[in-house]
């Protein structure tokens, strides 16, 4: 099949993907543009999952103030390169984090790094609800984590609904970054202030 060169365009400024890479897409895909961008998504994916155990030493520090001084987000991240630091794309992702922590307040980047106490604190009141609702003894403790997993899909920056596109999680949108700049990307931490908060 010949895959016109309006097709692959239209793919590359969809995805940023590399020019062969869009073409073998829509040769695998039949020139479904939409099985094509999820064809590619899934391989960057892939690809970012290897580059996990590399080492992320450069990066940029973003700011972003919000209602009118009131809050002000500092965000850290990182990537393996300069080159890949001083992109447009890696610079729009450090900004995006930062509005997004500004708005939604998250208290920890990773599931991991939420204090153990307050992870404690949620399950037991989550517990007593449960019981409290007389729920059934033998399905209280999936209740409890399905529980804990929405807190955290609340609470913690990585789990959360991005703000601009509440369908992917600021975790999918540093995934799909990673993949179309070939590196690992991580959010090494974030401060919000807010003014009497």
């Amino acid at each position: 099949m010949k895959i016109g060169a309006k097709a692959v365009k239209e793919l590359r400024d969809r995805t940023g993907a590399g020019m062969m890479d869009c073409k073998r897409a829509l040769q695998e895909t039949g020139a479904d543009i939409e099985a094509a961008i999820d064809l590619l998504r899934s391989k960057g994916e892939a690809k970012a999952a290897k580059r996990a155990d590399r080492t992320v030493n450069e990066g940029v520090v973003a700011s972003y103030i919000h209602h009118g001084g009131r809050i002000g987000v500092l965000v850290e991240l990182n990537c393996e390169t300069d080159f890949v630091a001083n992109t447009d794309d890696f610079h729009t992702l450090a900004r995006d984090v930062a509005m997004h922590v500004a708005a939604s307040d998250p208290i920890a980047v990773d599931v991991g790094d939420v204090d153990a106490a307050v992870v404690e604190r949620e399950r037991k009141v989550f517990t007593d609800q449960v019981a409290m609702e007389g729920k059934p003894e033998h399905i209280r403790d999936r209740i409890v984590e399905g529980k804990l997993g929405k807190f955290f899909r609340q609470r913690v920056l990585l789990e959360q609904a991005f703000v601009k596109d509440p369908d992917r999680s600021v975790g999918e949108l540093i995934t799909e970054t990673a993949a179309r700049t070939g590196e690992k990307i991580r959010v090494a931490r974030f401060s919000r202030f807010q003014v009497g908060g």
